[in-house]
């Protein structure tokens, strides 16, 4: 979704948003691809971002809880400027959403809390990103034309 951006946002705010969205998140992944790593684990799994390159499956459905469904991530590419921000906090929100969401199943695991560093980063990724959901839903429902083009 960040990868959009440079040619059609026109919000400095979610131009701003977005570049944070963008550092945090790679040292999100850094850290998930060590413990990983450090588990002998895969790095990935087959198709999991099929929904982010074009590919649709039957249903137009997301592989995973907050990613965009290919018809989202069409629309998303397809506008510009206030529409493309309006979307652009709209689908981030879910993104947010869905890594909460993946943090509450982790932490109904039974064994969850025996792994200290994974313990912390649930913990942080529920602090952060429902801050930046919350930031996100400000700025949407601020009176700006971002807000002005709601249907």
């Amino acid at each position: 979704m960040v990868a959009l951006m440079p040619e059609r946002v026109s919000s400095d705010t979610v131009r701003r948003l977005g570049e944070r969205i963008a550092a945090s998140q790679e040292a999100e992944i850094e850290l998930m691809r060590d413990w990983l790593l450090s588990r002998e684990q895969p790095l990935s799994a087959p198709d999991l971002h099929a929904g982010h390159h074009g590919h649709t499956g039957h249903d137009d459905t997301a592989v995973m809880p907050g990613m965009l469904s290919p018809a989202q991530m069409q629309a998303l590419a397809a506008a510009t400027g206030p529409a493309f921000d309006r979307l652009f906090l709209e689908g981030m929100i879910q993104h947010h959403q869905g890594a909460l969401d993946m943090v509450t199943e982790l932490n109904a695991e039974p064994t969850s809390a025996e792994d200290p560093l994974l313990s912390d980063f649930a913990a942080s990724v529920v602090a952060d990103q429902s801050a930046e959901i919350l930031r996100m839903q400000s700025i949407l429902s601020a009176s700006d034309p971002i807000s002005e083009e709601r249907p």
